[in-house]
């Protein structure tokens, strides 16, 4: 089978810095946890360096970079719109960026940006910034389904939309109805056809809960990291990738 028809997987070790943090003596060591998980095959590393710091810290950008370099990966940074860290994404100049909205009370990132409100001024400023310091760096919207706000990705000529699927995630941790979130995602992709804006998704997902997705076949990436993080507990987190793998390679997108 042709990997041009299979998803790629982003992996998100972000909580590999969680667990660091909670100590701070040094380990695990996040750029190890890239190693192992680009060495297993992941398409590429995602991570979140939150204006909170409460996880990745400035330091992790230069040892994951290091590491996303030597396997020849992309590192995909999740930042949001503050101008302090939209500046620092802009001097390490990664491969993608993926703009997302932040809280300091959330636990982890409960929703999409908000597009349809004047926060859109905020997110095209910081992408126009972005694509004046770092002009070769890609810049990806997380956002919600919604035709709408699919509209104004295509209006800030985003290189990709990341769909948040935490709602979805949720639905099928409580054994909920999955159509209204399939539907959507469908009427996103069937929105953005011919716009040239790549269709992505994260957030939430498991080895289970993203089986739908990609019997779907729409989206060409996910982004995965609690889960895969979680697991690697009882498995190891090269294993986990790999398994992860192995069912995107069952499952080709159309």
């Amino acid at each position: 089978m042709s990997t041009k028809n299979i998803a790629r997987l982003g992996v998100n070790i972000d909580h590999v810095a969680t667990l660091r943090q909670q100590r701070d003596e040094g380990y695990p060591s996040v750029a190890d946890a890239a190693a192992h998980v680009l060495k297993a095959g992941a398409d590429q590393i995602t991570i979140h360096l939150r204006e909170d710091r409460r996880h990745i810290q400035d330091t992790d950008l230069t040892s994951v970079m290091a590491v996303t370099k030597r396997y020849e990966k992309p590192l995909n940074l999740e930042i949001g719109c503050a101008k302090e860290i939209v500046e620092i994404a802009a001097d390490f100049r990664p491969e993608w960026i993926c703009l997302v909205p932040e809280k300091r009370e959330e636990k982890t990132t409960e929703g999409g940006l908000d597009l349809l409100s004047d926060n859109f001024s905020k997110v095209q400023d910081s992408m126009n910034y972005l694509r004046e310091k770092t002009p070769n760096t890609k810049i990806s919207l997380f956002v919600e389904a919604d035709t709408k706000v699919m509209q104004r990705c295509i209006d800030l000529k985003a290189d990709a939309v990341e769909i948040h699927t935490g709602a979805y995630a949720i639905d099928f941790l409580k054994e909920g109805d999955l159509n209204p979130h399939l539907e959507k995602y469908v009427q996103c992709f069937n929105y953005l056809e011919d716009s040239g804006v790549s269709f992505h998704a994260g957030h939430g997902l498991t080895m289970e809960s993203v089986k739908p997705l990609l019997e779907q076949g729409l989206f060409v990436e996910y982004n995965i990291g609690h889960w895969i993080v979680s697991q690697a507990v009882f498995s190891g987190i090269a294993n986990v990738t790999s398994d992860m793998l192995n069912l995107f390679r069952n499952h080709p997108i159309k």
